[in-house]
């Protein structure tokens, strides 16, 4: 990822080396995801959505406009949030179907990200990271989310500029969203990561390798070693160091 503010492209887990549910081995329902961008299916979130999609079939040609007064919860419509987005209105309604089927009600809560994770990422422990993951798109704490803070949040992780990135990736690594990152803040975040990631990865993760990640960012980013780092200390430390910016790839390898 390189650190200048343009769109950039989505890809999120590289190549040969993504987790993938044991379902994935059963079928071919993996196989012809819905959209034309293949960085898209590089992201967890993603593949729940179209695996659900795909289990539908393709189905017909209604207009997803039409199927919002099916859910409780009743998201925007496509056309604002095709504004609002980097997505297609056929990418959107491809989503829309996928997520109504996973969440009914239109909304979903953090136990439905628990799942996801475990079911990605079996060789670890992903509680953790999808509680934090949760919190990051729940905006308005309100412990559930809808499908339009869904799909905003996507499109940021997905297609968003590079400091749209890391101004999603701050809020993530903000746990009480006070506007700093603390040591501690950026150590739960991390040691979340290398637990999902479980002990067997390639290459083999050290126990101190959170902490070592920890301290290496703070003694850059805290530029007034005031303890704390600023949003701003945080995205132009990052966009200025291509040491930070590829460390920071092993969190968007697990979105």
């Amino acid at each position: 990822m390189q650190a200048q503010d343009k769109e950039v492209d989505g890809g999120l887990l590289p190549d040969g080396k993504e987790a993938s549910p044991s379902a994935q081995a059963e079928g071919s329902k993996w196989q012809r995801p819905k959209f034309s961008r293949k960085s898209l299916m590089k992201c967890c979130l993603v593949k729940w959505i179209i695996a659900s999609t795909t289990q539908q079939g393709p189905g017909n040609s209604i207009d997803s406009d039409l199927e919002l007064s099916m859910v409780r919860h009743q998201p925007e419509g496509l056309e604002q949030l095709q504004a609002q987005t980097q997505f297609t209105r056929k990418e959107l309604q491809s989503l829309y179907r996928g997520f109504k089927n996973e969440c009914p009600s239109g909304l979903v809560d953090e136990e439905t990200f628990k799942t996801i994770y475990s079911q990605f990422f079996p060789q670890g422990d992903a509680t953790m990271y999808a509680h934090f993951l949760f919190n990051a798109f729940d905006m308005d704490r309100s412990g559930a989310i809808r499908f339009e803070d869904f799909v905003v949040g996507l499109s940021v992780l997905l297609r968003g500029s590079v400091t749209e990135k890391l101004r999603w990736a701050f809020n993530l690594y903000d746990i009480n969203k006070d506007g700093y990152i603390t040591k501690e803040d950026m150590l739960a975040i991390m040691t979340s990561i290398y637990d999902m990631m479980g002990r067997y990865t390639l290459p083999s993760v050290r126990e101190d390798s959170p902490y070592e990640h920890v301290e290496k960012f703070f003694q850059k980013m805290d530029r007034n070693r005031d303890g704390v780092v600023t949003m701003d200390e945080f995205i132009d430390t990052c966009q200025k160091d291509e040491s930070i910016m590829s460390s920071m790839q092993l969190f968007e390898n697990v979105i």
